[in-house]
């Protein structure tokens, strides 16, 4: 009785031994979002979905919030996020240049577009009078605050670029008249607007692009076995799971050859931008539109 107790034992120890060997082997996915901007959801909402994907992949799962998308952009390029719950403008970058895939639509708002807004007394009328002032953006990475913004003023010379860590933020710096104009999509000012009561603001400009929503994407480090499991196990996922992570399991994936092509043409001016004036062109062409 002895001896088959303890048969029974090494061959559980030899077991959990594979299980461990198993697991260290496939190492672990990262799942990267931005804590802020449309349709992103926060790290405790991830909680069901990362606890589903890790019993059914049997693999660590870890949930990394960047707080800008500077940081994201960062860890897309090094490679560190195996999936990434990715705005737009993320999206666009990610698969156009690091080699990401798309797996399915994150949940996001319809008509989103990008607008410029100044305060409801300002003397500027039309895109054009905002050549040679102050204006603010949002981050690298941003599709309505950063890349379909520089994209609709290219040509421009602006006194100064001033960059936002949020949407808020651009709207605070027009309040204080620290800049002239600023950079959102109409939904983060519908959503902000209404907590500056002194302040009146008017959209000086919209962008007629709708923009296409964000995506789960897959990294090109990820195995290709893994990648396909992984897509089977979130298009299984309970309507409850998915909900809370923002995906759609059952919808085709955006079209980012448009915004694609944004991001590409403002690429080559991404420095030149941070230089006071900043010139919204290339050096071999200092004038006219796309």
């Amino acid at each position: 009785m002895l001896s088959r107790r303890l048969l029974l034992l090494q061959i559980l120890l030899i077991l959990a031994s594979c299980a461990k060997e198993t697991r260290t082997q496939r190492g672990k996915i990262i799942i990267g979002l931005v804590s802020y901007g449309e349709g992103i959801r926060s790290v405790d909402q991830f909680a069901p979905f990362s606890n589903y994907l890790a019993t059914q992949l049997k693999i660590l799962i870890e949930v990394e919030p960047a707080y800008n998308e500077v940081k994201a952009i960062e860890q897309i390029k090094r490679r560190i996020w195996s999936l990434v719950f990715a705005p737009p403008g993320l999206a666009a970058i990610a698969l156009a240049k690091e080699q990401y895939l798309p797996l399915f639509p994150i949940e996001g708002i319809n008509n989103l577009r990008s607008i410029i807004v100044v305060l409801q007394d300002s003397p500027l009328q039309k895109l054009a009078d905002i050549a040679g002032k102050v204006v603010a953006l949002g981050q690298a990475g941003s599709a309505t605050g950063y890349y379909l913004p520089i994209y609709n003023l290219y040509g421009m010379a602006l006194a100064e670029v001033r960059f936002a860590p949020t949407p808020k933020t651009v709207l605070e710096w027009i309040e204080k008249r620290e800049v002239a104009a600023g950079a959102l999509s109409k939904a983060e000012f519908d959503r902000y607007r209404s907590e500056f009561s002194k302040a009146k603001f008017r959209i000086l400009y919209t962008d007629p692009h709708n923009i296409p929503p964000g995506s789960v994407l897959v990294g090109p480090t990820v195995e290709r076995n893994l990648q396909e499991q992984i897509r089977k196990v979130m298009k299984a996922a309970s309507p409850d799971i998915a909900q809370a992570a923002g995906y759609i399991p059952n919808a085709n994936v955006p079209d980012y050859k448009y915004l694609i092509q944004v991001v590409e043409r403002v690429r080559p001016i991404a420095e030149r931008i941070k230089q006071k004036p900043a010139p919204l062109y290339e050096e071999t062409r200092k004038s006219g539109a796309i």
